[in-house]
C-alpha cells in the first residue's frame, strides 16, 4: 500500500504515543483521519494538531472494549468519509502484579482493551476496508508478545494473544486473496506514557522496594528507547512494504534474536535483567536520582 492523499486512516488510542505520532505524520502525507481515544481531551488536540497540518480529521470518545460502540464508530467513519483503507488497533494499557495475584476484575480490564479490543477493530473495520479496494490492518503487540517477563504475565498474554491472531488473520486473508493485509507491530522501549498510567498491584510495589511513584518513574525512563515518532515511520514502512512483522526499535529487534537463538534459554537473561531492575529500584541511589 502506498500511503497517499487519497487513503483514509482510523487510529484508536490516537490521544497520546504513538497513536498521536501515527495520526500527525498521516496528516503530513495528506491522509484524512478517524481518530478516537478514551480521553476526549487529548483526542480532540491531536485532531487539531492534523487540522493544523492540512488533514481533514475527526475526533471520537471511544472505550475498544464495546464492541457496539466500536461498530458505530467504524459505520460513522465510513459514512464520514466515503471510504476507510487503515485501521490503526492502537489502544492499550499495561499492568504490573503477578501471575499469581492478578485479580479477575484487573484481567478483565486489561484484556477488554488489549486483545478484545484489537479484535473489535478489526471486525468492525474489516468490511469497510474490503469495499475500499485496498485495506491494511494494523494491530499492536508488543515486544512482550515475543517474550515473556515476570510480573507482566496478564500484560504478556494479551500481547501473545494478538500475535496469534493477527498471524492466523494474514494466512487467511492471502489464502482468500483479499484486498486487505495486516501486520503485526511489535514496540520495544517507546517513550510514551503507558508505564505511568499502568495499574500497579502493591505487593508487587512492595517487592520493587515499596515506593510506587519512582518505581513508574523508573520504569517510564528505562523504556525511552524509541521516540512515538521514530515508531511511527517504522510502522508506517512497514504497511508500505506489507511487512507481516514489524519491529520497532533495537530493543525489539535484538529480543527478537535472542529468543530465537535462545528458545527456552532467553528466560535466564530475562531474570538477570530483572533482578538488576528490582536491585536498582530498591537502592537509595536510585531514589536520589
Amino acid at each position: 500500500m502506498k500511503i497517499t492523499k487519497a487513503k483514509v486512516a482510523a487510529i484508536t488510542g490516537a490521544g497520546s504515543g504513538i497513536g498521536r505520532a501515527l495520526a500527525l505524520e498521516l496528516a503530513r502525507r495528506g491522509c484524512a483521519l478517524a481518530l478516537a481515544d478514551i480521553n476526549a481531551a487529548r483526542v480532540q488536540e491531536t485532531a487539531s494538531m492534523a487540522q493544523a497540518l492540512g488533514a481533514k480529521a475527526a475526533a471520537d470518545v471511544l472505550d475498544v472494549a464495546d464492541r457496539a460502540a466500536f461498530i458505530a464508530w467504524a459505520s460513522k467513519t465510513r459514512d464520514a468519509f466515503g471510504n476507510v483503507h487503515m485501521i490503526f488497533n492502537n489502544a492499550g494499557v499495561a499492568l504490573s502484579a503477578s501471575a499469581e495475584h492478578t485479580t479477575p476484575a484487573d484481567f478483565e480490564w486489561l484484556m477488554g482493551i488489549n486483545f478484545w479490543g484489537v479484535i473489535n477493530g478489526t471486525q468492525a473495520f474489516l468490511p469497510h476496508l474490503r469495499a475500499s479496494g485496498q485495506g491494511h490492518i494494523v494491530n499492536i503487540s508488543s515486544l512482550f508478545g515475543i517474550m515473556a517477563m515476570p510480573g507482566s504475565s496478564a500484560y504478556n498474554a494479551s500481547k501473545f494473544a494478538v500475535r496469534g491472531y493477527t498471524e492466523a488473520l494474514r494466512m487467511e486473508l492471502e489464502l482468500e486473496g483479499a484486498p486487505v493485509s495486516v501486520t503485526c507491530v511489535h514496540p520495544g522501549g517507546v517513550g510514551t506514557n503507558i508505564a505511568r498510567a499502568a495499574r500497579m498491584d502493591p505487593a508487587m510495589v512492595a517487592k520493587n522496594g515499596g515506593d510506587e511513584q519512582r518505581q513508574r518513574e523508573f520504569m517510564s525512563k528505562l523504556l525511552q528507547v524509541t521516540t512515538p515518532e521514530s515508531a511511527a515511520l517504522q510502522i508506517l514502512r512497514g504497511v508500505e512494504r506489507n511487512a507481516p512483522r514489524v519491529l520497532v526499535g533495537p530493543d525489539a529487534r535484538f529480543m527478537d534474536i535472542v529468543t530465537r537463538l535462545l528458545g527456552p534459554g532467553y528466560r535466564k537473561l530475562v531474570m538477570h535483567k530483572v533482578r538488576r531492575i528490582r536491585a536498582q529500584m530498591s537502592s537509595p541511589a536510585s531514589a536520589a536520582q
